[in-house]
């Protein structure tokens, strides 16, 4: 007879405590590849106005752009677009061997990038705004 794990139950959430760094990556990976791909999904939405007429597609994007949720959902796509290609580039140096000692490090140093680069980027998303 076999041994069985004991993986807990579906109502025990406070597994989470418990996530490495190398985890939470893998989380906060996956999570921000499911953003990008819903993104993906609203842009052709949008950028399929344009085939009904160009006044049509430019009106959108005026409309859109006049919106300040639309502005500071545009500083989020960044930030998840940013943190989802340093992470990548990442895990490429882990999958060639460079850096597999310092994981932890380096996924911290993504955070901190990302999030360097999204604060960096407000007035430039928000300018003419306020």
């Amino acid at each position: 007879m076999s041994s069985s794990y004991d993986r807990g139950t579906v109502e025990s959430f406070g597994r989470w405590r418990e996530f490495s760094a190398g985890m939470w990556a893998w989380v906060l990976h996956k999570f921000t590849g499911w953003i990008l791909i819903g993104y993906l999904f609203t842009h052709i939405a949008v950028l399929s106005t344009a085939t009904q007429s160009p006044d049509m597609y430019t009106s959108t994007l005026q409309g859109l752009e006049e919106l300040v949720v639309v502005r500071f959902l545009e500083i989020g796509l960044m930030a998840v677009a940013t943190f989802h290609i340093l992470n990548g580039v990442r895990l490429l140096m882990v999958d060639l061997g460079i850096g597999l000692g310092s994981q932890d490090k380096s996924f911290y140093a993504s955070l901190v990038l990302t999030a360097v680069i999204a604060l960096a980027s407000i007035p430039t998303f928000l300018g003419g705004v306020f």
